[in-house]
C-alpha cells in the first residue's frame, strides 16, 4: 500500500509542477520545479524512495529513449551524423580523460580510478533533460537535432568507460585492449538487438493484423512492450540496453513509414505515449529532488574526505567541475564545428563563439548520470568501503542541478538572434519550401 501511495504522490507532484511552470512569469524549466517539489517531499514528509539503479534504468529509460529515437527526424539525424558521432564518442573519451585528471588534481583524496569513474558518468548528456530544457528555451531546430542525436548515442560510451574505471578501482588493473573489445560488443550488440527485436515484432504484428484485423488496444500495448523487450534482451547478452532502446525507436520510425497502422491507432497511440513521456520525465526529476535530503545530510561527513571541514567547499568543487566540463565541451565543439564547415565546402572560418557556447551549455546532465553514479559498488573486493563513494554521488547530483540552472539562465541569452551555420543548398531549399 505504501508503494502505491508513493507513486500517487509522485504523480501528483508532476501534475502540480506542470501548473506551476505555466503560471510563473519567468521561463523556469519544468525539471527545476520538479526537483524543488521532490526536495520538498523529502524534507517535509516521511516518504522515502530507495533508488535501485537497475530498477530505475528498467522502468524509465527504455520507453523514454525509445520514444526519442522514434520521433527524432531521421533525415536531420543523418545530415549531421558525423558531428553527432564526434560528440557522442570522441567528446566522451576526451571528457573522461580530461576531467578524470582534473578531478583527481582538484580533490587528491579521491583516487584516480574513482575520479575517472565520476568523469565517465558525467560525460553523457541526457536526452530527457535536453528535451525538458527545449520546452521553455527556443533552441534552433538543427541544433536541437544534434543535441538529441548526441544524447541518444553517448550513453553507451560513457557507461562503458565508467565500468572499466570501477573495475580498475576494484582490481587495480586496466586493459585498453579488453576495454576496446568490450565497447564494440556493448555498442554494436545493443544496436543490432534493438533493430532485430523491433523489426521482428512489427513484421509479426503486421502479419497477424492482415489476417485477423487490427485491434487498437493490442497495437498500443505492443508499442509499449517493444522498448522493454529490446532493453532486457540486450542486458541479458551483456550489451547496451540503452542503445538497444534507442535503436528500437529509430527502427520503429522506419517500419512505420509504410503506414499500415490505422489512423485511429496512430492517434490513440500518440496520446498514450505523450502521457507516458510527461509522467515519466516528471517522476525522474521529482525523484532526483527527493534524494537531496539524504545526500545533504551526509554532506558534513562527505566534505571531511576532501581534507576540509566547511561544507561550502562541496559547492566550490561542483562549480569547478561544471566549469571544467564546459571548457572541455567548448573546445571540442569548436573543433568539431570547424571540421564540419570545412567538409561542407563552406567558408573556412571559426563558428561564432555564441553558437559554440550555446552548444556547450546545452549539454545538460540528468537521469543517466544519476542512475549511473548510484551503481558504484558499496565495497571493494576485500570488503573495504568503496573510496569516496558518497563524495562522488554528491558531486554528480550537484553537477546535474548546476548544469540545468546554467542552461536555463544562459541559453536564452546566447541564442537570442543566433543562426546556425548555413546548410548545403539542397537541405536549405527543402527547409525554405517547408
Amino acid at each position: 500500500m505504501e508503494v502505491v501511495t508513493i507513486i500517487l504522490v509522485l504523480l501528483l507532484a508532476v501534475v502540480l509542477s506542470g501548473f506551476v511552470s505555466r503560471a510563473l512569469p519567468l521561463p523556469i524549466p519544468r525539471p527545476l520545479i520538479q526537483i524543488a517539489f521532490g526536495a520538498a517531499l523529502g524534507f517535509l514528509t516521511d516518504y522515502t524512495v530507495p533508488l535501485n539503479p537497475e530498477l530505475f534504468f528498467l522502468l524509465f529509460l527504455p520507453p523514454l529513449l525509445f520514444l526519442d529515437g522514434w520521433r527524432i527526424p531521421r533525415e536531420d539525424l543523418l545530415k549531421d551524423g558525423k558531428t553527432v558521432v564526434e560528440l557522442a564518442l570522441g567528446l566522451v573519451v576526451f571528457t573522461v580523460v580530461g576531467m578524470g585528471f582534473f578531478i583527481n588534481w582538484l580533490i587528491p583524496a579521491m583516487p584516480l580510478a574513482v575520479a575517472f569513474a565520476l568523469a565517465a558518468v558525467l560525460s553523457p548528456t541526457d536526452p530527457i533533460a535536453v528535451s525538458a530544457i527545449a520546452q521553455r528555451v527556443p533552441i534552433p531546430k538543427r541544433m536541437m537535432h544534434i543535441l538529441e542525436g548526441e544524447s541518444l548515442l553517448n550513453d553507451a560510451s560513457g557507461l562503458v568507460c565508467m565500468r572499466f574505471a570501477v573495475a580498475a578501482a576494484l582490481t587495480g588493473s586496466f586493459s585498453l585492449y579488453d576495454a576496446s573489445l568490450d565497447f564494440l560488443w556493448v555498442a554494436f550488440g545493443g544496436l543490432a538487438i534493438g533493430v532485430g527485436v523491433t523489426w521482428g515484432v512489427t513484421k509479426l504484428k503486421d502479419m497477424i493484423s492482415e489476417r485477423l484485423g487490427e485491434d487498437v488496444g493490442s497495437q498500443i500495448l505492443i508499442s509499449l512492450l517493444i522498448p522493454f523487450g529490446a532493453y532486457l534482451a540486450a542486458e541479458h547478452l551483456h550489451c547496451s540496453g540503452i542503445l538497444a532502446a534507442v535503436a528500437a525507436g529509430i527502427t520503429m520510425s522506419v517500419v512505420e513509414t509504410s503506414g499500415r497502422a490505422l489512423a485511429v491507432t496512430r492517434i490513440r497511440r500518440n496520446s498514450v505515449w505523450d502521457t507516458i513521456q510527461f509522467a515519466a520525465n516528471g517522476i525522474i526529476f521529482v525523484l532526483l529532488g527527493e534524494q537531496l535530503p539524504s545526500i545533504l545530510a551526509s554532506a558534513a561527513g562527505t566534505v571531511e574526505l576532501t581534507g576540509h571541514h566547511e561544507p561550502w567547499w562541496l559547492v566550490v568543487y561542483v562549480v569547478a567541475i561544471n566549469l571544467g566540463l564546459a571548457v572541455l565541451r567548448f573546445v571540442w565543439v569548436w573543433v568539431s564545428f570547424r571540421l564540419t564547415l570545412a567538409r561542407s565546402g563552406g567558408r573556412r572560418e571559426a563558428p561564432h563563439w555564441r553558437l559554440v557556447a550555446a552548444m556547450s551549455l546545452a549539454g545538460v546532465r540528468g537521469a543517466i548520470t544519476l542512475a549511473g553514479i548510484l551503481t558504484l559498488p558499496l565495497a571493494l573486493t576485500h570488503g573495504e568501503p568503496f573510496p569516496a563513494r558518497d563524495l562522488a554521488i554528491f558531486l554528480a547530483m550537484g553537477v546535474i542541478i548546476c548544469s540545468l540552472l546554467a542552461a536555463s539562465i544562459a541559453l536564452p541569452l546566447l541564442l537570442r538572434g543566433l543562426e546556425m551555420p548555413a546548410e548545403p543548398g539542397k537541405e536549405a531549399a527543402v527547409d525554405a519550401a517547408r
